[in-house]
């Protein structure tokens, strides 16, 4: 069984994406690894390459940045690594560069892909999401956030990254997956208010035009924390390789942000009492077929 990981990334040093991390918590799990390098203006080129040479290979990209609609050039820079793996490799294991594996279950991990490899009705796993938010001690739970998605896949003609590379489909259809009990920690907003609004203004330039963004993220030091609609504190662990960079983490957040988010409207909290009490998420949009 051979496995190839894959990712995308851009001026991942001046955004402060943990993309080393990210490459690292899954690289036990790889044979090689494929990383799609945008044409940066920093030293994320210098930084990738460091990681690993003997098992990771990187390919130079542009990117197209009138591709704003739907934030397709994230899809596009993913297709260009997607492209580049091995073209032998039985499954492909992708990671973005705020996101990473807890060393607890790369062994689960590892043990799906065995069980799995043969069955032709299974074509992709499917991941759970923690999305952590302002700091690395709380967690966003809510209808706004995803919370599963595709993240390894069989290695099958016709797959391709879809809309904003959040999923991916096999010749335009949805995948047949299997949900597995392991997690995917994303730490895209995890950033001093400052840095979070810096996030935002970043992350919109790849979907909307500057007009836009100037009316309605002007630059300023705070955040509105309306985006995490809900957030509850962490208590579990974090995976190794994020330790250097939590213990390096210097801002601290005075007040208890679980109170600091807005109320829900009477349709989502409604929608979210039902989720908490059964845990099933109605009108939940899903860009897969759950199967096993």
């Amino acid at each position: 069984m051979k496995v190839t990981g894959f990712t995308f990334i851009r001026n991942a040093v001046a955004n402060d994406y943990p993309i080393k991390e990210a490459i690292l918590s899954i690289l036990p799990l790889c044979d090689d690894f494929v990383v799609a390098l945008g044409n940066s203006t920093d030293e994320t080129s210098a930084l990738v390459k460091s990681i690993a040479p003997e098992k990771i290979r990187t390919i130079d990209t542009v990117w197209d940045d009138n591709l704003k609609e739907g934030g397709f050039v994230f899809a596009n820079e993913t297709n260009k690594a997607l492209a580049a793996a091995a073209v032998d490799a039985d499954w492909l294991i992708y990671i973005q560069g705020d996101e990473a594996i807890h060393e607890d279950y790369l062994p689960l991990i590892k043990k799906e892909l065995e069980a799995e490899l043969n069955n032709d009705d299974v074509e992709a796993l499917l991941l759970k999401y923690k999305h952590f938010y302002a700091s690395y001690d709380y967690v966003a739970e809510s209808r706004r956030w995803y919370r599963r998605e595709v993240r390894i896949l069989k290695n099958l003609p016709g797959i391709h990254s879809y809309k904003d590379a959040q999923g991916f489909r096999i010749n335009d259809r949805k995948l047949k997956v299997k949900l597995i009990d392991a997690y995917i920690y994303h730490y895209g907003w995890v950033k001093p208010p400052k840095g979070l609004q810096g996030k935002v203004r970043n992350f919109n330039q790849y979907y909307q035009t500057e007009e836009w963004i100037e009316q309605n993220y002007p630059v300023q030091n705070t955040f509105d924390m309306h985006n995490a609609d809900r957030l509850v504190h962490f208590t579990g662990s974090h995976p190794k390789v994020l330790r250097a960079r939590i213990d390096a983490a210097n801002w601290k957040f005075e007040k208890d942000l679980t109170k600091e988010t807005p109320k829900m409207n009477f349709r989502r909290r409604l929608l979210q009492k039902i989720e908490d009490l059964t845990g099933l998420r109605l009108f939940e949009y899903r860009n897969y077929k759950i199967v096993k």
